[in-house]
């Protein structure tokens, strides 16, 4: 279970968008060094992002903060994971994943920075972007690559242009396989999926609508472009009622001992092991229900 019904990409090249960000009601901000960041901006951009991630405490701290990074393919990853990597930030979204190994070498990086940089090892999560047909046939294996790993993104637009597909906006056929796959792969290796972008900025009926379709195929949230989506994405996925029966589970089960402020380890319940993450989960899914 994740309160991941938003993931709003910010230009990491924008400073007056990093600053607004800081008052947003997505899920998850994610600074972007890929697409709205020209070749010839990547250094400055890396720089902005560094210094945006040293003020994170002038964020929502009920949200998440996560960097995209370049694709593995680009030669430039690395780059980025060695500017941004620091204390405060939850996870790295990896455009254009085909295959699994492709997660192995910035793993081994993410965790060498972890330890150099004073942050709890593993803390840091990955959620992979599957734009290409090979990353939609390897959609499976790319979730259960890592632990780290805790959701599959789908990347409309560059998945059409990698099938040579133009983009049809009353008819999904070219792209209805890879959008219902993905979810369903993502559920199989127990972790969750976030849907495509809506493009057209100002057509919110377009966009209920669409948002509406990735819920019903298992997504639990949106990638958005523009902070005028947030809380209708918002408000189409807000939890289910059996979501919220596992939150108040979890909240009844460790709440007593986290409220106390004593970690109690992991107990088990309904057959299954939970623990503070779980705790945290389930708070933010009940806070949502509360706001």
């Amino acid at each position: 279970m994740s309160t991941f019904r938003s993931l709003i990409f910010v230009p990491g090249i924008n400073g007056r968008f990093l600053d607004k960000a800081k008052k947003l009601n997505a899920d998850i901000v994610c600074f972007d060094l890929e697409d709205s960041v020209l070749p010839n901006q990547k250094v400055t951009a890396r720089m902005m992002v560094a210094d945006a991630l040293k003020q994170r405490t002038d964020y929502n701290f009920t949200k998440n903060v996560y960097v995209r990074i370049n694709s593995p393919e680009s030669g430039i990853s690395i780059e980025d994971l060695n500017s941004t990597i620091q204390k405060g930030l939850e996870g790295i979204v990896v455009p254009k994943v085909n295959e699994e190994n492709e997660l192995v070498r910035l793993t081994e990086i993410i965790t060498q920075l972890e330890e150099e940089r004073g942050i709890e090892k593993g803390n840091i999560k990955l959620m992979p972007s599957i734009e290409t047909a090979k990353g939609v046939v390897n959609a499976y294996s790319i979730a259960s690559a890592d632990l780290r790993v805790n959701a599959l993104i789908f990347g409309l637009y560059d998945f059409l242009h990698d099938m040579r597909l133009d983009y049809a906006e009353d008819d999904g056929t070219g792209y209805a396989y890879a959008r219902m796959k993905i979810p369903i792969d993502a559920r199989a290796a127990g972790i969750v999926a976030i849907d495509a972008i809506w493009q057209k900025v100002s057509d919110i009926s377009g966009l209920r609508d669409d948002a509406t379709i990735a819920k019903r195929l298992g997504y639990v949230g949106k990638s958005i472009i523009h902070p005028t989506h947030i809380e209708p994405v918002n408000e189409i996925f807000k939890p289910s009622k059996i979501e919220i029966g596992w939150a108040t589970k979890v909240v009844n089960a460790l709440g007593p001992a986290m409220e106390r402020g004593k970690g109690i380890g992991a107990v088990k319940l309904e057959g299954k092991m939970i623990d503070a993450v779980h705790y945290k989960q389930a708070k933010a899914i009940l806070d949502i229900m509360n706001q």
